[in-house]
């Protein structure tokens, strides 16, 4: 069973990207950034660039449905973080946080309560502005979750 790496790109940072690009190329795993527009990749056999058509959650539901168990899929978006951890698959931040069964369940409350607040008028404020910690926290809990992948899948 092949490990792929499936990223939610249209809100990816392009850091993130460079990251998951030479992680990519290091590994040889198959990585797939999938997005409303055409996002242009490296030139390896590995990576490419999947353009769904527009429209809500086009993106999201392509990557749940070609998500395998195993598969890696990074995002921000809680709702297709818990739908692919149902599948089998380790979902992870551009922040570097590593959605599980367990936490993914509270992220949603909080995002559903947010949702309403700023649905009443609320201003909840955006996220801060992606660090240099966020950028490490990412950089190596993916290398540990792609180690343990290449253990036990081996490459694509």
């Amino acid at each position: 069973m092949a490990v792929n790496i499936w990223v939610d790109a249209d809100a990816c940072p392009d850091v993130i990207k460079d990251i998951l690009f030479r992680a990519a190329e290091r590994t040889g795993l198959t990585l797939t950034l999938v997005a409303n527009q055409w996002i242009k990749v490296p030139p390896a056999a590995n990576i490419r660039s999947l353009q769904v058509s527009q429209g809500f959650d086009v993106a999201d539901n392509e990557i749940v449905r070609r998500t395998g168990a195993g598969d890696v899929v990074i995002t921000s978006d809680i709702p297709l973080a818990a739908e692919v951890i149902a599948k089998g698959a380790v979902a992870l931040s551009p922040r570097g946080e590593l959605f599980t069964s367990d936490n993914v369940k509270a992220r949603l409350n909080i995002r559903d309560f947010l949702d309403t607040m700023r649905a009443s008028g609320v201003h909840t404020g955006g996220p801060p502005a992606l660090s240099a910690s966020d950028r490490k926290a990412f950089a190596d809990h993916l290398d540990r979750i792609l180690s343990r992948a290449m253990r036990e899948h081996g490459p694509s």
